[in-house]
């Protein structure tokens, strides 16, 4: 082992920096005097740690994988327990439905109950937000001959999502429940109340016209009454939340950002008016440049 005496030690860390700064700059003049010679250093010194870079990512990798595999292990543990419980809650309500329709059935069976005729509907896709007369619509693609109306009501899997307004050969437009022109006659589930969703263009509507002494509260749940004849009584339509400023607002049911498929049900209504207003006739004899009372 070579010992080096202290005034050679001391000599040597007094010209290491020295050394370092006269190393940095011929680096620097080299680069310069030669673009490329960094570039080369660069990728020599990369390809020069790149095998020990592959020898250490495996184990990495696989020390990584444990881990991972431990904290799996650990959440898969608790989320058993966690089913475990959601199973006997489920089995425990199993029973009361079971015992709800067993009733549900001796009931109608005493009331000579006649249940109400299916339905007819088409599943359609939608393929694209439309404009036109309306801000909020989607257009839905319909095979020719399938016989879509206005006036069907379009649902999706969670609640209402409008109706049909027009129908061409192989398109249908659906008017949006959040849509300006849109107006809903609406029940109240807490207290039976009827009441008027109305559209604004925004993400959510609005509760309009309950009745005073009524009071909407908080997530009440809201669902179509039937009135007027413009949709069938009973389809889920929203919840009530008081937005800023007491703005009575309503939370579609249905997911009115992420439509896919839609459902058109022909419920046969008469309520609903087409969104082009007729024409006034023209009175017999008079022109278009008549005047009257000069």
């Amino acid at each position: 082992m070579i010992r080096l005496s202290i005034s050679m030690r001391e000599a040597l860390e007094k010209l290491s920096l020295p050394v370092l700064m006269a190393a940095a700059i011929g680096l620097m003049l080299a680069g310069r005097v030669d673009e490329r010679f960094t570039d080369r250093v660069r990728m020599a010194l990369a390809d020069a740690l790149t095998p020990i870079y592959a020898g250490l990512t495996g184990p990495y990798a696989r020390v990584r994988d444990a881990v991972g595999e431990i904290g799996y292990l650990w959440d898969l543990q608790a989320e058993n327990g966690r089913l475990r419980a959601e199973n006997a809650e489920l089995r425990r309500w199993q029973a009361v439905a079971v015992a709800l329709a067993a009733e549900n059935a001796r009931l109608k069976s005493q009331l000579h109950w006649i249940p109400d005729p299916a339905v007819p509907f088409v599943t359609a896709r939608a393929v694209a937000d439309a404009g036109g007369l309306y801000d909020r619509a989607v257009l839905v693609a319909v095979t020719r001959g399938v016989g879509v109306h206005v006036g069907e009501i379009a649902l999706d899997a969670h609640g209402l999502v409008g109706r049909v307004t027009e129908v061409g050969a192989e398109s249908a437009r659906v008017l949006l429940i959040t849509d300006l022109n849109s107006r809903i006659p609406v029940r109240l589930m807490g207290t039976g109340a009827n009441a008027i969703v109305a559209g604004t263009n925004g993400p959510d509507p609005e509760l309009l016209y309950w009745p005073p002494g009524t009071t909407p509260t908080e997530g009440e749940q809201l669902v179509t009454s039937g009135v007027a004849g413009a949709f069938p009584p009973g389809l889920p339509v929203g919840v009530v939340h008081y937005g800023q400023g007491g703005t009575v607002e309503v939370i579609p049911m249905a997911k009115l950002d992420e439509l896919s498929f839609l459902r058109l049900f022909d419920y046969e209504l008469h309520g609903i008016v087409s969104p082009e207003a007729p024409k006034p006739a023209r009175t017999a004899g008079t022109q278009s440049g008549d005047r009257h009372g000069g």
